[in-house]
């Protein structure tokens, strides 16, 4: 064997070599990029709104004021009743859906964002549902268990 056929043999090896780790590494990260992606949120055609806000630290900003009610979704008149019932703060990661009565056949009138601060008027007699107010005056029932009384 001459020089010149060994060393076509070892830059072979070493080509094989070098080929083979190449493209096991690059299928290793791109399985672990794959792997290391959460799926996408489903959607689901009954969510109040299709974004999760995330939990609100001490330093962050607090949530930006609640959109005004289409006209037609509008309270027709606030009750003029003094601060009655409690403050609270909505726990429920996904929100709210406020609806006209405490039913869940009952007319969707909007929905709260999580982490909303709002006031629970009374509670159904079952227990299972709360009438709450907004920031805006509008009001609604929720399901009850959802929301964090604060004071």
């Amino acid at each position: 064997m001459t020089w010149s056929g060994f060393s076509k043999l070892i830059l072979g090896v070493l080509l094989a070599i070098g080929i083979l780790f190449g493209t096991g590494v690059s299928l290793t990260r791109y399985l672990i990029g794959r792997l290391a992606t959460p799926p996408p949120r489903p959607v689901f055609a009954n969510d109040p709104s299709p974004v999760v806000s995330p939990v609100t630290t001490a330093t962050e900003a607090p949530p930006p004021e609640e959109p005004p009610l289409p006209e037609e979704a509008a309270p027709v008149s606030p009750s003029p009743v003094a601060e009655e019932g409690y403050t609270a703060r909505v726990i429920q990661p996904i929100g709210l859906i406020l609806r006209d009565q405490p039913s869940r056949d009952a007319v969707q009138v909007g929905g709260i964002e999580f982490n909303r601060e709002l006031t629970v008027l009374e509670t159904s007699s079952d227990g299972e549902w709360q009438r709450v107010r907004l920031g805006n005056g509008a009001e609604g029932w929720v399901r009850a268990g959802n929301t964090e009384r604060l004071n």
